[in-house]
């Protein structure tokens, strides 16, 4: 089975790396029920990063995934972000937050030096990067232990790019993909498209094996996207439920009311779009908002009113992270998820 030999694993299914909702545990109870469990680490400094290598290490065997973030920090723009902070305030001040207690900034960071050396004293299998690739020098690094090198591809020329800079594998991200788009050659959403439409053309447009990801909640999504040619799937929303995941209560609460019925596309938690459960700063400000900083640096501005409010139990500023299909969402444990998720295709 190519997916097998392409990542070791023995069920073709990717357990989504999602910031936020997860650490070590989902990805250890994901690869030792067969699948690739994922550590998402572009939100870790290095400490808690070697924390969560040697969780992973010293609890599984198995393969396992660890993803980064490849996108060029921007540099800050006072009127823009005082622009954004103004569009906010009313927000503040029905909490009472002080505007000058959220100092700019962002704790994602891409993938650099310093995290390639760590890396390299655990020798992850598979390392993943979302919105690009890091440079040939780091590639070569993972290269170096035998590690295989997975990309997200939302347009079938990312595609073709990723193949021609030397990744193993696609990871065909369709529209209906909750949280973020993986795009790096072009911000026009309109080139986009759903994953049933994507995968077919990636296939036949690369050599390399490639991997369905978005809109799969269930055994027979993933027959699916294998029959079109997907040499496995990468599976996120159907996961948060699952008591090894992290994901907020106010998240949790969402996921499992009607509201899931309503995602969109959102800048205004980090700058780029993702896909998320409509809330009520989405609905307020509008989903796509022109006056949001650069990636990632609008979410340093969100956090204090995110926090606040959901101390009171709700997720108006949260960023509710969501595929367009949650039927999948069940709060089962994780091995048991992943096992299901693989039934027909053995």
């Amino acid at each position: 089975m190519i997916f097998q030999e392409l990542l070791g694993a023995e069920l073709p299914v990717i357990q989504a790396p999602m910031a936020g909702v997860q650490g070590s545990a989902l990805a250890v109870a994901v690869s030792n029920a067969g699948g690739l469990g994922s550590l998402p680490a572009a939100m870790l400094g290095m400490d808690a990063l070697r924390k969560e290598l040697a969780a992973l290490r010293s609890q599984t065997s198995k393969p396992f995934n660890v993803n980064f973030f490849c996108h060029v920090p921007p540099e800050p723009d006072v009127t823009r972000e005082d622009a954004w902070r103004a569009a906010l305030a009313p927000y503040y001040a029905e909490y009472g937050i002080d505007a000058g207690d959220t100092p700019p900034g962002s704790a994602r960071v891409p993938f650099a030096r310093e995290a390639a050396d760590l890396l390299a004293e655990s020798q992850p299998p598979v390392v993943s990067f979302h919105f690009g690739l890091p440079s040939p020098e780091l590639m070569e690094e993972i290269r170096r232990w035998g590690g295989r090198i997975l990309s997200s591809a939302t347009t079938v020329a990312e595609a073709v790019w990723l193949e021609r800079h030397g990744v193993d594998g696609v990871i065909a991200q369709g529209l209906e993909a909750g949280g973020h788009r993986g795009s790096f050659l072009s911000e026009d959403l309109d080139s986009q498209m759903g994953t049933f439409a994507l995968v077919p053309q990636i296939v036949q447009a690369v050599r390399v094996p490639v991997l369905a990801a978005g809109g799969i909640a269930d055994a027979r999504g993933v027959a699916a996207a294998m029959r079109l040619g997907a040499a496995g799937v990468q599976i996120g929303t159907a996961y948060l439920l699952c008591p090894e995941a992290t994901t907020s209560p106010v998240h949790r609460a969402a996921l499992k009311s009607a509201l899931t019925r309503r995602t969109a596309l959102t800048n205004l938690f980090t700058g780029r779009p993702a896909r998320g459960i409509l809330n009520r700063i989405m609905k307020e400000l509008g989903p796509m908002n022109p006056a949001v900083p650069e990636f990632p640096l609008a979410a340093s501005a969100m956090a204090p009113l995110r926090a606040r409010a959901e101390s009171f139990g709700s997720g108006d500023f949260s960023p509710l992270w969501a595929g367009q299909n949650s039927t999948g969402c069940r709060e089962i444990p994780a091995a048991e998820l992943t096992r299901d998720l693989a039934r027909f295709t053995g």
